[in-house]
């Protein structure tokens, strides 16, 4: 799960493995595979990054469990 923040202030945890579309207007907009639309404050370059940290620490997990 990563960290983000609804665009009045609150924090979220969404699954980087359900985003479908992430698109960049004023805000950026998230949407999951079920349909589910989420706008957030963070830009989609820092979502990117966040999803590609959380990888890797599921994939250390990963290998350090085998």
């Amino acid at each position: 799960m990563i960290k983000l923040t609804r665009i009045d202030g609150t924090e979220f945890y969404l699954n980087p493995d359900l985003f479908e579309v992430l698109e960049a207007s004023h805000d950026t907009h998230i949407t999951l595979t079920n349909g589910h639309r989420y706008v957030c404050q963070e830009s989609p370059d820092t979502i990117i990054e966040r999803i590609a940290e959380f990888r890797r620490k599921s994939i250390g997990a990963i290998r350090r469990s085998a």
